[in-house]
């Protein structure tokens, strides 16, 4: 069993930047970022294996990037500019295979809220 804990969520203005924290119990093969709105269904942000390889949906591409540390077992997602439509709660997910859509993860944290005010 994976344990997953988000932090760092907040909220902020149009343009200001933010870094979401998962700190997790142990990796699996894919550590990824998904995100939910109010009334939407929930959409993959971005994801990295175990090699390093990182796949971006088009939301992200430019502002948002991925990182992990496996000496503190902690998944990061720098977000820079946001803006309001990126207002959601941010999930950090793990999974045995990649692939950005929410069916393809196995573990789940509770979720980081992230409010962007125009």
């Amino acid at each position: 069993q994976v344990h997953l804990v988000e932090s760092g969520g907040g909220s902020v203005q149009a343009g200001e930047s933010l870094t979401l924290s998962c700190k997790f119990s142990r990796s699996l093969y894919c550590m990824g970022w998904f995100r939910q709105a109010p009334g939407k269904e929930r959409e993959g942000v971005m994801e990295i294996d175990t090699d390093g390889t990182i796949t971006t949906e088009d939301l992200a591409k430019g502002r948002f990037s991925i990182s992990k540390d496996t000496a503190t077992n902690t998944l990061y997602l720098n977000m820079t500019n946001l803006k309001p439509e990126d207002t959601a709660m941010y999930y950090c997910a793990a999974s045995r295979i990649c692939g950005m859509w929410p069916e393809a993860y196995d573990a789940w944290g509770q979720g980081t809220q992230v409010t962007v005010s125009p």
